[in-house]
């Protein structure tokens, strides 16, 4: 009988790999029939909602004592007010990704999308059916908003190789990095929660998925509700 033992080991990040902790926006203010969000380049630009500061609270709360070598945030308002506590937290000013910036929803922009998912609106289906956002008329095309949030990524990893940091970004954006991470469906990982935490590690040749949609840190535990895009 042999007296050597194979633990199970834990998980490593391969030499050079970046580990990018990937937060969702928290909550952002309601959508109001004839009152569309103020947009930048385009895109709806809501500010967070009371319960959106509490999620960017517990998020501060839950990363304070994690390694963070930088914080990054996209051009809209509510990724950059999520990060706000951590920020203050670490003593880290967050640098802005804007091709980390949600999913461009054309003729729905400016709050109208929630009003069409709400309704289970024809052109939603369909979305959905196909696993692609360009069915909303003027929406972004599913191979354009790849290549961005890929490019993002690369640089990202290219500049902080061997370290770890906390990207504040979209429901979105989080599914699209899932879906190559993962190779799955376009539209498999829409589910991420406001506040929520998911997180890969980028390595020259894959990116390895570590988690999605943590909430361990809000309210609702496993209950937690995922919510509409902007």
């Amino acid at each position: 009988m042999s007296d050597v033992e194979y633990r199970q080991s834990a998980f490593t990040p391969p030499a050079g790999a970046t580990d990018i902790l990937l937060v969702r926006h928290g909550e952002s203010a309601p959508a109001v029939p004839g009152r569309p969000f103020d947009l930048v380049d385009g895109q709806g630009d809501p500010e967070l909602a009371p319960a959106g500061r509490v999620h960017a609270e517990r998020v501060g709360r839950r990363l304070a004592d994690e390694r963070l070598d930088a914080l990054y945030v996209t051009n809209l308002r509510r990724t950059s007010e999520t990060a706000a506590p951590l920020a203050t937290r670490l003593g880290l000013v967050p640098q802005v990704e804007k091709d980390l910036r949600e999913v461009h929803l054309g003729e729905f922009e400016g709050g109208l999308f929630r009003q069409k998912v709400a309704q289970n609106d024809p052109v939603i289906q369909r979305m959905h059916s196909e696993g692609r956002w360009d069915v909303i008329p003027g929406a972004e095309p599913a191979e354009a908003l790849r290549d961005r949030v890929a490019g993002a990524i690369g640089r990202l990893a290219a500049a902080h190789p061997d370290e770890r940091i906390a990207v504040f970004t979209h429901g979105g954006v989080i599914g699209e990095i899932m879906s190559i991470a993962s190779g799955s469906l376009p539209m498999a990982f829409l589910g991420a929660s406001n506040g929520s935490i998911s997180q890969i590690v980028v390595t020259a040749e894959r990116w390895i998925v570590r988690r999605f949609n943590d909430t361990a840190h809000l309210d609702g535990g496993l209950d937690e509700q995922p919510a509409a895009l902007s």
